[in-house]
Parts: structure tokens; sequence; C-alpha cells
């Protein structure tokens, strides 16, 4: 097992819990459900706050990093690696006993000038390559998944158009799974995307991207699709109809990035519902541990406070884990206009 930075154990383990409404993790009660863990984004920005690292260490699975292992972040330079960040949460992660889904390699965002300036389509391809390999390699076995490409699809369900496609074309898709599979096959590999929340024309492109990957009589590249799910307010009943329609891909499924405007208990309630009633959906996570930490504050998203208090949406989970599981679904269905792009 490997551990990178020297993190104190007082910080990793000795946080004193916040005080909740409920005495069970909503990860275990998740987990009773067949599920593999309802996790959370955070960062080492967070988890030194020990507020936040007693809640992550209490409630949550997994951790995804927020921002630590995006290209910029990691490879700010050509072959200048900066792992300062990811290695504390992934030490923070082993030590706790947590799962961990690694975010993202493919991505038209967060790339640093370097990577944008690069026009000839072997050199990217190289470079691609490179990186890929060096992150899987330095967590070999001790992630559970990893985004390689998110956002790849416009709302028509098209490829978008970025550096990515504009210079290598839209086997860079292949590309990079291929390079990721060959780093470390222990990990399940991921595309992650926004808006396919119910079962529409994006839903479509995805599985027939998943699809185009995954040909009959090959091992598959594709181990899972990542609905992000970065909701409106009064969109959660849309989910359902989304996994079911995803499901036809033949792959996992997971929601990767939750958060609903205002928190309605309901809202967070059916969309946990929907994970549990779909058999492909295997794991949840939230897009952040407390409100004024999340991508978009203002909208009070989350399942804590500020003060680090379980909010009511927090007990409404709680509630309906607590239920006996129903059937899993079949039947599709739904529609709705989708929060838009997420991280």
């Amino acid at each position: 097992m490997k551990l990178f930075a020297l993190i104190s154990l007082s910080t990793l383990i000795s946080a004193t819990p916040v005080k909740r409404q409920v005495t069970a993790s909503i990860d275990n009660l998740f987990k009773n459900h067949g599920k593999t863990f309802l996790g959370v984004a955070t960062d080492e920005k967070y988890l030194t706050v020990q507020q936040n690292a007693a809640i992550a260490g209490q409630d949550f699975g997994a951790v995804t990093p927020e921002n630590s292992m995006k290209w910029a972040a990691i490879e700010p330079s050509r072959g200048v690696f900066n792992f300062t960040g990811a290695d504390y949460l992934v030490n923070w992660a082993v030590t706790n006993g947590k799962s961990i889904r690694g975010h993202n390699f493919v991505w038209g965002e967060y790339l640093p000038n370097w990577v944008l300036n690069i026009t000839d389509a072997q050199t990217l391809i190289d470079v691609l390559q490179n990186h890929i390999t060096q992150v899987l390699n330095r967590y070999q076995g001790l992630l559970y998944a990893f985004d390689v490409i998110n956002e790849p699809l416009n709302q028509d369900g098209s490829l978008k158009s970025t550096h990515w496609t504009q210079v290598i074309g839209p086997d860079v898709f292949r590309i990079a799974l291929e390079a990721a599979r060959a780093a470390d096959p222990s990990v399940k590999l991921y595309i992650n995307d926004y808006t396919l929340d119910w079962n529409n024309t994006k839903v479509a492109g995805m599985v027939n991207l998943v699809n185009s990957l995954n040909p009959p009589g090959q091992p598959p590249l594709v181990d899972g699709i990542g609905s992000q799910a970065h909701l409106n307010a009064g969109e959660a009943p849309s989910v359902h109809g989304g996994l079911v329609a995803l499901s036809e891909a033949g792959v996992d499924i997971a929601i990767t990035e939750l958060d609903i405007p205002g928190a309605e208990p309901s809202e967070y309630q059916t969309v946990v519902q929907a994970c549990i009633s779909v058999r492909p959906c295997v794991s949840l996570s939230v897009w952040g541990i407390r409100d004024p930490d999340s991508y978009r504050p203002t909208t009070n998203p989350l399942l804590f406070d500020e003060s680090w208090q379980a909010k009511p949406a927090y007990n409404s989970i709680a509630g309906v884990l607590n239920s006996p599981s129903q059937p899993s679904s079949s039947s599709a269905g739904g529609s709705a206009s989708g929060a838009g792009a997420g991280n």
C-alpha cells in the first residue's frame, strides 16, 4: 500500500465528529442496499479542516478529488508533475479506508496553456499517454475508478469540439482509455457527463459512444458511465428515467457530482431512491461537504450547512436508506431541462 506524503495522523483520524440527527453512516446504509459507496468530492484544503474530515470519515465511503487530479493541477508544465494535493487526498483515503474516484484526463477545460499550444496530433497523443501513465502508475492499485473522459458530448448527443478532438480527432477517447487500461488494469474506467438526468438525445449519444468503444467480441474499454446530476430544483423525478436509459449501454452507472439547489429533502430522497431501484447504478457521490464550499455556494445545494450541521436532506436520505429495497426497475421516462456543466 503506497503512501506518499507525511500527514499527521491526528489530522486524519482524530477529528471530533459533528452531531447527527441519525446515528448510522449514510454510506453504510447505502451499502446495505447492495451499492458500492455513497461518496463525496473533496480535496486537501477541505480535509485539513477538522469538521470536514470528521464528516467525510463518518458519512462517506469514497472521495473524488474536486480539482487536485485535474490536468492543470498535476502537470502545470510539460513533464513537471505536482502530486502534492492528489497525494494528500489519496493518503487520507487510504488511511481512512475510503475508495477513490479519480477525476479526470480528457476534458476540454482546465488545461494548461502548454497543452493548448500543441497542434501536432502525435505530440499531443504522446503527452496524453504519458500523463495518464504517470498518474495511474503513481496510484496503482489504490483507485476504484477514474473519469478518463469528462463531458465529451453536446446536448444533442454529438461530440463536442475540444482541443483534443480538434487535434487528435474522436480516436482520442480510445487512445486515452487504452492508455489507462494498460497503466492500471484494476481501475474502472468511466465516461462522465452532465444533463444525463432524463431520457434525452444526449443520453442516447452517450449509449452510442460507449457501444462504439465496447464493440462486441472485444474486451471493453469503458466500465461505467458517470451521470453528474448537477440538478436544478424540481428535476429529481426525471433521474430514474435517465438511469434506466443509460442502462442500455450495459455498463455500470454512477451518480458522480450530485447537488440540488435548496437541497429539498424530497428531491435528494428521490435521487437516492432512483439509484437504489436501478440495478446498474452502483454508487452515488455528492459534489462537496458543506454549502459554502460548493461550486455554486449561493444555492445551498449540499447536505451540510455552513456550521457543518446535517440538513433535512441528509435525514431524508437516511430515511429512504432505512427502508427496504424496492425491485429494480426497467422502465424509462421523464423529462427535464438540466442544470448544465459541472466539473
